[in-house]
């Protein structure tokens, strides 16, 4: 049996809806889809330099479900950056 659903408390909203590389137009690129919650991740860790304890009390989730969700983003970031793809933000709000 899986183990019901934990709500997350997410705060950021981002900017932008899409970074795309410059000069190529975006219905020519494979797209990479950023959750609400990776959002929220990246922002905790990288922006407002919260540990992991920290940022995983502030989204009410354990620890270790933070550190995956983060290490999810971080994979997603990383293969649009190398290899030329759009990212999209998705708005929970």
């Amino acid at each position: 049996m899986v183990r019901p659903f934990k709500k997350r408390f997410l705060q950021s909203t981002p900017n932008a809806t899409y970074y795309k590389p410059k000069g190529i137009p975006l219905r020519n690129l494979t797209e990479i889809i950023l959750q609400p919650d990776e959002i929220e991740s990246i922002k905790l860790k990288y922006v407002d330099n919260l540990d992991q304890i920290d940022a995983a009390e502030q989204m009410n989730i354990s620890q270790s479900t933070f550190q995956r969700i983060l290490a999810s983003a971080n994979k997603k970031i990383a293969d649009a950056l190398i290899n030329g793809k759009a990212i999209k933000l998705i708005n929970f709000k």
